[in-house]
């Protein structure tokens, strides 16, 4: 009953890894530009759906841009990934961004001011 319960999350971390590894080396949509790093991803209980967390560095644009690219190649991704970890029906694949590396970095730069006595730029992204 116990590896029922984990299925999802072994699934999960298949497919994180392999959109990792296409987004590192298979990737051909000139969209899909900047710093891209797939940094999680959740699968619902009974795998018809999956959400892959991604954070991509760059401007705006960019950004805006990549998500276009990783939506276009959602469904290249869905067959790739069925067949690489043998799944009878391949999940729905949906990406989302990731804010937490640019919270981090937010931080350290607040922290960063801090400590060397400046005062911090308060622009209410609290």
């Amino acid at each position: 009953m116990a590896s029922e319960n984990r299925r999802p999350d072994r699934v999960a971390e298949a497919i994180r890894e392999e959109v990792a590894t296409f987004l590192a080396t298979d990737v051909k949509d000139p969209r899909i530009a900047g710093l891209v790093t797939v940094t999680g991803a959740e699968v619902t209980r009974d795998l018809r759906h999956a959400t892959v967390f991604v954070s991509v560095m760059g401007t705006d644009t960019e950004r805006a841009a990549t998500f276009e690219g990783l939506a276009s190649a959602a469904a290249h991704l869905r067959s790739r990934v069925g067949r690489a970890l043998r799944l009878r029906l391949a999940p729905e694949i949906s990406f989302r961004p990731d804010e937490s590396v640019a919270r981090a970095s937010r931080i350290e730069d607040l922290l960063a001011q801090i400590r060397d006595g400046k005062p911090a730029d308060a622009d209410g992204d609290d």
